[in-house]
């Protein structure tokens, strides 16, 4: 009998050469088998006679063989045909250079064929059939539903099912670690069962039911992990804060603006949470110019009041100066000492920021990555900001928190989060949302036009640029590549600053250049030096120029919905009226759709739900983020009601420690690598 992490070449059949060659669908061990699931399936169990097969369709269809012959029509070319009747008719099967295939059929055997079907001269063939012979055994390839798996060239559909009904049929015990009590709560299968109708699906019911209960699984011990983070988390004494005082009155008295209820309710959270004596771990998810850096002034305002120092990690340099230089404007006259900690800081100034934080004379300490570095040393660290969130892992914000004794933990994201993804990808924190914008936020005009507008555009770029304002030109490469007709940063640099904008200053900035010249670019932009800015995505987080009107993006049908989001809220941010231009030549349906539903649509929590459902979980964010593993078989989308079951399921787990215990070490198994812990009490 197969043990469940018995690696996979010592199966029946495998090897070494093929085991490598299995690895690379990751697939080690058998359980890795197991759970290497169809990704869809042809439904070849109802069986036709011959005489009513239908042209160029998939069918399935029981004969016997009557002949089997060889012939080689030319040099290099070998035919190989059997002839095949029922009651109602015959076909000939045909495949090329495949001699080896007549060993495999004798004349009168009964075989189940699937494939598609062509007349030819009066003769139905159907070249390259899937065909096994019915001799009463399980039926694997044909005359069933049959799965189709993620595969390769040197791994292919048969050999993979032969092997997964190998290993059901050798690895009797399957391990069952959902509570007994959940799988009769939520009506599951059991996984045994669910494993076997998974793959080899007795009828369409069975195989829903085994799905359900597989993504139930996957869903259950995700949300397990997270909660069980969120609860270490907020285990032991945190720093319990006192009630408003002096400073964070002063501050709230300062603001130049009054705050939208939104703003308010979020702020009342996070007081909540820094005056109880649990951690706080809290998510807010605002839009892009709701106001989060605020709510951050007026939480580092609070810890600083009671002798503890806060710290705020921002992505890139130019958004810690931003939030560097808005926080000392809003703290600084209060007396709250505040300092930047980044790349760019030289030997000795670094050195002087790192000895004044370890002493506790700054109290404020804003930067990037640089925060988390081990030499970075706090005296008595009472509060950690993250901002633009899923720019950092898990991990990276597990470090900055580790830099003190259980300080309270606020998380900052512009990208708005459907819930179902909030669940997911920050199950372990709670979430607030900011969906008001700042009263006289004027809306951004927003057009998606083709290249036969372009010279119209250049147009009222140059006017606006004539008038006062800024603009960006955001392309999807830095250099132009054959395979993609886009245009490219470097090359749409060269050609805007000699022709259209030949009277205008341009920058430009792109991943690719050195961090020094990207801020110089940056700071150039800032600062008003430059006029018009080419770049690509390095753009869409943390650059805040009031004075740019204009956010003109080529290629716009190379974006996602919350990708070109994030690039219009880079405009919109002062007192004139903003304009977003989307640039597409794409005739695709549905990305006409998408550019269409960004000229109409605000609200950045809308086009989130639409952008996931429009493209899927897997390229929601662009790039793998938080440290949350790759999901084998849920659908976040697809399967939400799933999703809030399995959390109830979770949360009931959770809170009884001899169910937790039941689970650990699938945990351990699955996810200690992923968040960086160990599921222990």
């Amino acid at each position: 009998m197969q043990n469940w992490s018995t690696s996979i070449k010592f199966m029946k059949g495998v090897g070494p050469a093929k085991a490598t060659m299995l690895a690379k669908l990751n697939v080690f061990t058998v359980g890795d088998l197991l759970e290497h699931y169809p990704r869809r399936y042809e439904d070849r169990s109802q069986l036709k006679p011959i005489q009513f097969l239908q042209d160029n369709e998939v069918q399935t269809f029981r004969a016997t063989v009557v002949q089997v012959q060889d012939s080689k029509p030319r040099r290099g070319l070998t035919l190989t045909k059997i002839t095949v009747r029922d009651d109602t008719g015959s076909v000939q099967l045909v495949w090329f250079n495949q001699p080896f295939i007549k060993r495999w059929f004798k004349p009168g055997a009964e075989l189940i064929i699937s494939g598609k079907a062509e007349r030819r001269f009066g003769q139905i063939q159907i070249s390259h059939p899937e065909v096994e012979v019915d001799d009463g055994a399980d039926l694997l390839h044909t005359g069933r539903i049959v799965p189709v798996y993620p595969a390769s060239e040197s791994v292919g559909q048969r050999w993979l099912r032969t092997l997964l009904r190998q290993a059901l049929d050798t690895h009797g015990a399957v391990p069952e670690f959902l509570p007994p009590d959940i799988i009769s709560q939520f009506s599951l299968l059991d996984r045994r069962e669910a494993l076997e109708n998974i793959h080899f699906p007795q009828d369409s019911a069975k195989l829903e039911a085994a799905r359900r209960r597989l993504v139930f699984e996957e869903l259950y011990l995700l949300q397990c992990g997270l909660l069980y983070l969120k609860s270490k988390n907020k285990k032991g004494g945190g720093i319990k804060h006192a009630p408003d005082g002096e400073v964070v009155k002063g501050v709230e008295e300062r603001l130049p603006f009054t705050l939208t209820g939104d703003q308010r309710l979020a702020l009342k959270d996070i007081k909540a949470d820094m005056e109880d004596m649990t951690p706080m771990q809290r998510l807010i998810q605002g839009d892009v110019g709701s106001g989060k850096t605020v709510l951050a002034a007026i939480a580092l305002a609070k810890t600083v009041e009671n002798g503890y120092q806060g710290a705020m990690m921002a992505p890139t340099e130019i958004l810690a100066e931003q939030h560097c230089h808005t926080l000392s404007q809003l703290l600084a006259p209060l007396g709250i000492r505040i300092a930047a900690l980044t790349g760019k800081l030289t030997r000795r100034t670094k050195e002087e920021v790192l000895s004044r934080l370890r002493d506790g004379l700054v109290d404020v300490v804003v930067g990037t990555h640089a925060l988390i570095q081990e030499d970075v040393e706090f005296k008595h660290l009472g509060l950690v900001i993250t901002d633009e969130q899923h720019r950092f892992g898990v991990h990276q914000r597990a470090k900055l928190q580790a830099k003190g004794a259980l300080p309270d933990v606020l998380v900052m994201t512009a990208t708005p989060i459907p819930r179902t993804m909030a669940l997911t990808v920050y199950g372990d924190l709670d979430v607030s949302a900011i969906r008001e914008l700042p009263p006289g936020r004027k809306p951004i005009k927003t057009y998606a036009v083709g290249s036969d507008m372009r010279q119209r555009v250049y147009t009222f770029v140059v006017k606006e640029v004539t008038g006062g304002r800024q603009a960006y030109v955001v392309c999807p490469l830095v250099e132009e590549s054959e395979k993609l007709e886009v245009q490219s940063a470097v090359q749409m640099y060269e050609q805007l600053r000699g022709t259209h904008f030949k009277n205008i200053t341009c920058g430009l900035v792109h991943g690719r250049m050195k961090p020094a010249e990207k801020e110089r670019a940056m700071n150039a932009f800032y600062c008003g030096e430059v006029n018009v800015l080419v770049a690509t995505t390095v753009i869409e987080v943390g650059v805040n120029v009031p004075n740019a009107s204009v956010m003109l993006v080529e290629g716009a049908d190379r974006f996602g919905l919350a990708q070109l989001h994030q690039l219009r809220g880079r405009v919109g941010r002062g007192e004139h009226q903003s304009y977003c231009i989307l640039l597409s030549d794409s005739q695709n349906p549905e990305t006409k759709e998408r550019l269409a539903i960004m000229a109409k649509v605000q609200d950045g929590f809308e086009l989130a739900e639409k952008d996931l459902s429009l493209r899927g979980p897997g390229q929601f964010f662009g790039t793998r983020q938080h440290g949350i593993p790759d999901l084998k078989i849920a659908d976040i989308l697809k399967d939400s009601s799933v999703l809030l079951e399995a959390r109830r399921a979770a949360q009931q787990t959770i809170a009884v420690a001899e169910l937790f215990d039941g689970i650990r070490t699938v945990l351990n198994e699955r996810f200690g690598g992923h968040f960086g812990m160990i599921f222990n009490s």
